[in-house]
């Protein structure tokens, strides 16, 4: 997005009537490509060119964006967002960020942008492959497709207090889903990763072959009896259990009073073995960005640091409305106030790896695959339906499934365990993490 439109929409905002304004633009291009049964099934391709305006009047504040970036519809987004603005209630707290805290100087070159444009052939190769070594894992009887896609997005923003900030990325990516069948029935197993260079993707074959294999290992899955058990959380979901967190050191919450944790800060909620970072300035990192999404400088920090809470997270708003300071975590999109949300968040790995957990506990379940959490924000209260196997002797023994697990994350967090098999997989990433005594409600 052109920088001089932007200078200009703030400027034409502050000459109708605004006393600070913010202007954003987004562009993205991507390409996605389905395959099922080793036929085309979809291509989705999109080009956008979006703007977004947030206006102050006194206290007040308003937001509104478009994808018309003419003169005439520039004209017409300003005169709605002050009209907006002029009757929203007053928010003692709104407001551009503090211009003390402003990223300035060079930016971080986080290595975001990969300039290769894919042609639309070589993803439905690339989905093709995948998909042929998935059908091709014995036992696997059909196939959910697969897709390969392709992004390149491009974000500036300028405020009338001073900033003027851009960053860019890209995104490839490569998933599958198998189905497996025998006489004990039908079941699936997916694999996918997302990348910022296609040079970090894996071999297509290899994604295949191992949405292949976890659907043919899940055959012959049974229920269990409901019971007490140490649980495993699988390196690749692990981030689930770390997830409520965030909304629970989120500022806004905090300030509302409606969190778990809110009287934590400085506290050891987890234990000593615990720590976990959030680093916004990761190389390739799918979380990565130069300054948070009102301008302000993000830096690497520890979250939680030997099982002690560090900090909320918090955005220009939730600090001024909890005497603090922003922790350059501001969150948002074209149009409302930013929230609040982390960078790349990564629990630290610990000493075992998964197998070394399985022998600690001895026998427990392995969870694989989570649907449906249930959090009770206040009380810390957390359920989740689940699917895996149930491990012997430290072991695999069997699959099973139609499982809940359920208990309070300030217990769960107190107790929780990290392995040492970390995998870069997303922007919130954990290794598998064994909590010693979880209910687990089966049949």
């Amino acid at each position: 997005m052109d920088e001089t439109l932007l200078q200009d929409l703030v400027a034409a905002a502050l000459k109708a009537g605004a006393d600070a304004a913010e202007a954003v633009g987004a562009e993205r291009r991507s390409l996605s490509i389905t395959v099922r049964l080793g036929e085309l099934e979809e291509v989705e391709r999109e080009e956008s060119r979006d703007l977004g305006l947030r206006v102050f009047v006194g206290r007040r504040q308003a937001s509104v964006s478009g994808s018309d970036i003419s003169p005439e519809a520039r004209g017409k987004l300003v005169q709605r967002a002050l009209a907006m603005a002029r009757l929203a209630p007053e928010d003692p707290y709104a407001g551009l960020a503090d211009p003390a805290l402003i990223a300035a100087g060079p930016l971080p070159d986080l290595d975001l942008y990969d300039p290769t444009e894919p042609a639309p052939d070589s993803l439905e190769e690339r989905a093709r492959i995948a998909e042929d070594a998935a059908r091709a894992t014995p036992k696997v009887t059909n196939s959910d497709g697969a897709a390969a896609g392709w992004s390149a997005s491009r974000w500036r923003m300028i405020t009338s207090g001073g900033f003027s900030g851009e960053h860019r990325a890209s995104g490839f990516s490569l998933g599958a889903s198998a189905i497996a069948g025998d006489e004990t029935g039908m079941e699936t197993g997916y694999e996918g990763r997302s990348v910022r260079w296609r040079a970090d993707l894996p071999e297509a074959a290899a994604i295949g072959a191992e949405a292949g294999r976890r659907a043919a290992s899940r055959l012959g899955a049974r229920k269990i009896a409901s019971t007490t058990a140490p649980v495993i959380f699988e390196n690749r979901l692990a981030a689930s259990l770390i997830s409520p967190l965030v909304g629970a050191i989120a500022g806004p919450a905090i300030a509302r009073g409606t969190s778990f944790l809110k009287d934590k800060l400085g506290q050891p909620v987890f234990g000593r073995h615990v720590t976990i970072t959030d680093d916004p300035h990761r190389k390739r990192g799918l979380g990565s960005a130069p300054f948070d999404d009102e301008g302000v400088a993000n830096r690497p920090q520890a979250i939680v640091e030997e099982g002690v809470l560090t900090t909320w997270l918090l955005n220009s708003a939730s600090a001024r409305q909890l005497g603090l300071t922003s922790t350059g975590h501001a969150s948002r999109g074209l149009a409302g106030p930013p929230g609040v949300g982390p960078s790349n968040l990564t629990v630290q790995p610990g000493e075992r790896d998964l197998g070394g957990l399985m022998a600690d506990a001895g026998e427990g379940l392995l969870i694989t695959s989570m649907f449906g959490p249930s959090l009770n924000g206040n009380t810390g209260d957390w359920s989740v339906g689940c699917s895996g196997f149930w491990f012997e002797r430290g072991e695999l023994a069997y699959p099973v499934t139609e499982i809940t697990v359920a208990g309070n994350l300030i217990d769960i967090y107190a107790r929780l365990v990290p392995g040492a098999d970390l995998e870069i997989r997303g922007a919130t990433n954990a290794p598998s993490i064994l909590v010693d005594a979880l209910a687990v409600a089966g049949r």
